[in-house]
C-alpha cells in the first residue's frame, strides 16, 4: 500500500498542469505516468470516479491507446465547455456514487477513485466500494485525504451535504478487510518501485485492491 509522504510531487511538477479545485483529483493526474508503469495493459479502459472528473478524463484520453470515462459523483453547474462537450459525448456522466453504477460487472480493467469516498459515510461505502470492485475487471487505485489535510469548505458541505473526512490508513486497511476487498500487493509494489524511481512522492493516500472474482 503507498502512503505517500504528503511531500512535494518532486520533478513530475514540471511536465504536468494540473487542473481542477480537489487535492486527490490533481494529484490523479499527476500520478498517470506511475499508474501506467504499475498497471500495464489495465490502463486502455479506466473508469474515473470523483470531482474534477473532466480534468482527469481529459488528461486520460491523451495517452497512447487509453480509453476513459468518468464519473462526476456531484452536479457540476461551473462546468467548461470542454467539460460539457464530455458529457454530451457520454465520456463523462453525473452520477451518485451511493446508488449501484450503471455498468455491468468488469465493464472496465482499471477504476480510479479520488477524493469521491472522503464524502461518504460507512454506510454508503460498505456500498459504494463493492460496486467499484464489480465494475472493475483488474483492481482499484484509491486516492483519498491525509487526516492532516482535514479543511472543510462551505462550498463542499452545500454541494456535498457533509464535509470531507479524511481517514488514516489504518482506518482504510481495516475497513477494507471487514468488506472482503483485498490488497493489490503486486499493483502496490510496481506503484512503489515507480514513485521511487521517477522520485513521485504523493500529497494523497493512494490504496490498491483487487476487483472482485
Amino acid at each position: 500500500m503507498h502512503k505517500g509522504s504528503g511531500g512535494s510531487g518532486g520533478h513530475l511538477d514540471s511536465v504536468s498542469r494540473i487542473e481542477g479545485d480537489y487535492l486527490c483529483s490533481g494529484e490523479v493526474q499527476q500520478a498517470i505516468p506511475i499508474l501506467q508503469k504499475a498497471y500495464g495493459d489495465s490502463m486502455h479502459k479506466v473508469l474515473h470516479v470523483g470531482p474534477d472528473s473532466c480534468f482527469v478524463v481529459s488528461k486520460l484520453l491523451r495517452q497512447e491507446e487509453t480509453e476513459a470515462w468518468g464519473i462526476e459523483p456531484y452536479d457540476i453547474e461551473d462546468a467548461d465547455s470542454n467539460c460539457k462537450a464530455l458529457i454530451r459525448r457520454g465520456s463523462v456522466r453525473v452520477a451518485d456514487i451511493k446508488f449501484p453504477l450503471p455498468y455491468r460487472p468488469k465493464s472496465f480493467s482499471l477504476v480510479v477513485v479520488s477524493d469521491a469516498l472522503d464524502y461518504l459515510s460507512p454506510r454508503y461505502l460498505n456500498k459504494t466500494l463493492p460496486d467499484l470492485a464489480r465494475v472493475s475487471a483488474d483492481g482499484i487505485a484509491i486516492f483519498t485525504g491525509f487526516p492532516t489535510q482535514q479543511k472543510a469548505k462551505v462550498a463542499d458541505v452545500s454541494k456535498f451535504g457533509r464535509a470531507a473526512k479524511m481517514r488514516s490508513s489504518s482506518w482504510w486497511t481495516k475497513f477494507f478487510a471487514q468488506i472482503n476487498l483485498e490488497e493489490n500487493e503486486s499493483a502496490s509494489k510496481k506503484f512503489e518501485q515507480a514513485s521511487t524511481k521517477g522520485s513521485y512522492e504523493p500529497k494523497c493516500q493512494i490504496f490498491h485492491l483487487k476487483s472482485l472474482p
